[in-house]
């Protein structure tokens, strides 16, 4: 019992430090991109005032935390669910790759062809 509350404890110790860090990294870029940008989402348009803020983000787009060079030109405003869909694309490229390698040749295959000859035959 005495070893479950010390991992614990160091577990809560560790999430608290990280909650920390995370909330010390967004306070920063996130007020910066807000006196820098208007509030409206770049890619569905919406609106945001005082009331919504919360819900608009703020996206890096090379998805690198970390790199905020002060002029934001690293740093893109998006409501949540825009937010979310870029993430998940992202995850997607990582996952299943991209580049000229991944890209395949054009379907050329017409399962139709031929349906207007074979229609005109019937009548």
């Amino acid at each position: 019992m005495a070893s479950d509350n010390k991992d614990r404890s160091k577990l809560d110790r560790i999430l608290d430090e990280q909650r920390k860090y995370i909330a010390e990294r967004e306070g920063g870029y996130r007020e910066k991109a807000l006196k820098l940008y208007p509030w409206v989402c770049g890619r569905c348009a919406r609106e945001f005032n005082h009331r919504n803020l919360r819900e608009l983000t703020v996206h890096h787009v090379n998805h690198d935390h970390d790199y905020n060079p002060p002029d934001g030109s690293n740093w893109e405003l998006l409501c949540i669910y825009c937010h979310d869909e870029e993430h998940s694309k992202f995850e997607a490229f990582v996952r299943y790759g991209g580049g000229s390698e991944a890209r395949r040749e054009a379907a050329t295959f017409n399962p139709f062809a031929g349906l207007k000859d074979a229609l005109a035959k019937k009548k």
